[in-house]
């Protein structure tokens, strides 16, 4: 068994196992911006990055078994020769909450996934709505006068983003304008 991934190693899994669009484009998002909390907090870059990559690799095959997510991704890592517990269990401890799900968040890295792929859905939602449909140019107190409004991406959890960036130690502003900055590198490849 592995007890390490690379990226590449990373890449080909996310590339063999997601297919939807939208999804991988999620998966990337959580990437950047799990790869800007790692530095901003001097921590493991690639392997905070291959987290949020990695954090959905199941959702095509589950469909609406919402029970088995996270819980086939680390089937899947598992089946593949990997064995990182510190990985398999911020996978399976972001989806706490979802109904039947009883894996708890304990460490800091794993509040931390939580939020940072749950901001991409409220900083997309409000790219969405604007006329140029591009992240360029997005004010984090946009996006916090959005946060406030709990029918705006009302799945979006607001609790797991306020829980990541108190357990990375940093004002809620300051954890939406990294992952702003996060999201821009990669809005050419994402359309944004």
């Amino acid at each position: 068994m592995k007890t390490t991934i690379t990226y590449e190693e990373a890449r080909t899994l996310l590339d063999t196992y997601l297919k939807t669009e939208y999804l991988r484009f999620h998966s990337k998002e959580s990437e950047v911006i799990m790869r800007a909390l790692a530095k901003h907090l001097g921590q493991d870059e690639d392997f905070w990055g291959i987290a949020g990559l990695l954090h959905d690799l199941d959702l095509d095959e589950i469909g609406e078994n919402m029970q088995r997510h996270g819980i086939h991704t680390v089937e899947l890592l598992k089946n593949a020769d990997y064995d990182i517990p510190e990985l398999f269990d911020a996978i399976l401890s972001h989806v706490e909450g979802i109904e039947g799900v009883i894996h708890k968040r304990e460490t800091d890295f794993q509040y931390i996934l939580a939020g940072a792929e749950s901001i991409t859905g409220l900083i997309t939602a409000y790219v969405i709505l604007r006329p140029e449909k591009k992240i360029d140019g997005v004010k984090v107190k946009s996006i916090m006068k959005k946060f406030k409004s709990p029918s705006f991406a009302a799945k979006v959890s607001r609790d797991f983003i306020r829980d990541a960036a108190e357990h990375a130690g940093m004002e809620l502003t300051e954890f939406i304008a990294i992952s702003i900055e996060a999201m821009s590198t990669i809005a050419d490849e994402t359309g944004m």
